[in-house]
């Protein structure tokens, strides 16, 4: 089965964490069957973490998990911290392939998001 974990840095505003899993939500209705599993993780200040993001879905049954990272740009933890994540969860999941996808701000049609966006100012 394919997952599709969304990780995001996670916030000490819980409502903030909730967006993110209101995101996951929606995502599981627009996937169109592509991922069979779809849950979000946080980097740090909100669970679930990434290990155990990862962990969920082996439990369900997780073959290949697709890591999607909710970040604007390639800082630290896109570059660094997250794939240190990735490869400690690796380990402990020999027989799962896990991959990153490009960030989000990474995207070729942010750009038009962001117009897209700007257009709505009140």
């Amino acid at each position: 089965m394919q997952a599709l974990l969304l990780v995001a840095h996670g916030s000490r505003r819980e409502a903030s964490n909730d967006e993110v899993r209101q995101l996951t939500q929606l995502l599981a209705k627009k996937s169109e069957n592509k991922f069979q599993i779809i849950e979000c993780a946080f980097l740090e200040l909100a669970q679930p973490s990434i290990p155990s993001g990862i962990s969920m879905c082996v439990a369900q049954g997780a073959a290949v998990i697709t890591v999607l990272p909710y970040f604007l740009s390639a800082g630290r933890h896109v570059s660094t911290d997250i794939p240190a994540e990735l490869e400690k969860s690796q380990e402990l999941h020999p027989n799962v392939c896990i991959k990153m996808a490009p960030y989000l701000g990474a995207a070729a049609e942010i750009s038009d998001i962001l117009v897209s966006q700007s257009s709505k100012a009140v």
